[in-house]
């Protein structure tokens, strides 16, 4: 298995910053072997964050159960899986979360994968943190394409990995499938501050599907973000395209009449 090593220069000084010139020459650098990925764009670059920022994530893993978070029981489809909401975790996983929805992160993903205009999901619609404990797994699939509350097109996984002496025996490798799903082709340990970005269409086969073998305490700890973006027909379903200021009734110009003042000075 192919892996990059580089770690975003983030100062951690006041909360996480990325100084959007660097993001980009960051992104430029892993362009060419993400978008030559098989079986399909993608990249594992491990030391992602720096250190103590990683290990300030898990040192602060909400351990407790959270009061909005959901439990996937659902055989193939995820098992003993825990997704927790940011917004349920305290002042500083928040920022974190926050950060990696910034604009030099998406310059960054930008810039890799060459997907242009990304946005992220505010909601976190299925991301946030995963915990899958001994015994959980989540099926091989392809993710759903469609935000269906934002009516966004999902474009992006990232993946960031929070498992510290994480043993080959405990399985949990992310499994990355042809598209006739008849082998996989790639098999990636979810081992400590590993990132994994990948393209999500209809044949972007990926899952964990071997139940999890970890002694009791140890789970699969990792943050999943998901970004989008908008189709052009928006502006086939929309008129309005520029600003359109409105005067109230007790303004004493319209905005035509002040505009018809003025513009006989203009030149």
């Amino acid at each position: 298995m192919q892996t990059v090593s580089l770690t975003l220069p983030i100062d951690t000084q006041d909360g996480p910053y990325l100084e959007e010139s660097q993001a980009i020459a960051c992104g430029e650098t892993l362009a060419s072997q993400y978008q030559s990925g098989e079986p399909f764009p993608h990249i594992v670059i491990d030391n992602f964050l720096p250190e103590a920022l990683a290990q300030s994530i898990l040192d602060q893993f909400p351990r407790e159960q959270t009061s909005n978070e959901k439990v996937y029981e659902r055989g193939y489809r995820g098992l003993h899986k825990r997704q927790i909401s940011p917004n349920a975790c305290n002042r500083e996983l928040r920022e974190v979360f926050a950060f990696v929805n910034s604009a030099p992160v998406l310059l960054f993903l930008q810039k890799m994968t060459g997907i242009d205009g990304l946005i992220p999901d505010p909601y976190f619609n299925g991301g946030g943190f995963h915990e899958t404990s001994r015994g959980g797994l989540l099926g091989v699939h392809s993710d759903f394409r469609i935000n269906k509350s934002m009516h966004l097109e999902r474009r992006l996984n990232m993946i960031i990995y929070l498992n510290k002496d994480w043993q080959p025996e405990y399985g949990g490798d992310l499994e990355l499938w042809d598209t006739k799903m008849t082998k996989c082709l790639k098999k990636v340990a979810p081992i400590f501050n590993r990132c994994v970005v990948f393209n999500t269409d209809e044949d972007s086969n990926h899952g964990h599907p071997e139940p999890l073998n970890t002694p009791d305490g140890i789970t699969r700890k990792s943050m999943a973000l998901y970004y989008y973006t908008a189709s052009k027909r928006i502006y086939e379903d929309i008129e309005v395209h520029k600003t359109n200021y409105k005067p109230r009734p007790r303004d004493k110009f319209s905005l035509r009449y002040l505009w018809e003042r003025i513009r006989p000075n203009r030149g």
